[in-house]
């Protein structure tokens, strides 16, 4: 039996909380043999991000073209890309394979600092097998408030519009339940719901999130049940969370 291949592009958490390094570590413990191509490079830990350079894009490219001349990946997704010239570059690749492409449209880090802009994610819709918006990323790429249920509905449909097949919007940050909205290739939605639990560690979520899901497409696991197993991953390992860091610190990348 083929081991399963997952290939992450974005950026780099020295702390291991989020990026490449979360991904990583998620794509391990479902049983995927992970690859990372490094877009940024960040100096932060669980205080905050202190500084961010972002790679040449014909260096990234590079990374990426080494990687699909050898062991290509089953399922790919990104997260912080810096730069629309990144963006386009999978673009590129997208065209000439074909892969379940997941989406996770990294803007900003949890403490506020820019690592993209909606311009870095347009590129990619069109390419796009899943988008992983949280509110705030959804905001931001549909041009509206998006706060509540109705306008996660409307959001998902959007979003879907403009070409990507599939969208998940994140409620983490919704009052009561932090209610995942899936909207489907099928024009069907899906609601995945956790009750919410009061820690301040939650650095990485996002990440473990849509590698999770990542993961599971690799080995072959229909979308609903993806996203399933990946909601319930998340919601143990901010449970069982390791209590790391002064501040926002990681998740239990351990949980089962």
């Amino acid at each position: 039996m083929a081991t399963p291949v997952a290939l992450t592009i974005a950026g780099s958490d020295p702390s291991g909380g989020a990026g490449i390094q979360a991904d990583l570590k998620t794509f391990h413990q479902f049983g995927v043999y992970g690859e990372a191509v490094v877009t940024l490079i960040t100096v932060q830990n669980s205080l905050g991000v202190q500084r961010v350079e972002i790679l040449n894009f014909e260096l990234v490219f590079a990374q990426i073209r080494g990687v699909f001349s050898d062991i290509s990946p089953s399922a790919v997704k990104t997260g912080a890309l810096g730069s629309r010239e990144v963006a386009e570059a999978i673009a590129r690749v997208a065209e000439e394979v074909d892969f379940p492409l997941v989406v996770d449209p990294v803007i900003t880090s949890k403490h506020g600092t820019k690592l993209g802009d909606v311009d870095a994610v347009l590129p990619l819709l069109r390419h796009t097998f899943l988008i992983t918006p949280n509110l705030e990323e959804a905001s931001a790429l549909c041009n509206f408030a998006v706060d509540d249920l109705d306008s996660m509905r409307r959001a998902a449909q959007t979003l879907h519009g403009v070409g990507a097949q599939n969208v998940v919007v994140k409620g983490g940050h919704l009052r009561g339940e932090a209610i995942d909205l899936l909207y489907t290739s099928a024009q069907e939605f899906h609601e995945f719901a956790s009750p919410r639990i009061e820690t301040r560690h939650t650095h990485g979520t996002g990440c473990a999130f849509s590698a999770a899901i990542t993961a599971e497409l690799a080995k072959g696991t229909e979308l609903v049940r993806a996203v399933r197993i990946a909601k319930n991953f998340v919601t143990e390992a901010i449970r069982s969370n390791p209590g790391l860091g002064r501040g926002s610190g990681p998740l239990n990348f351990f949980a089962r």
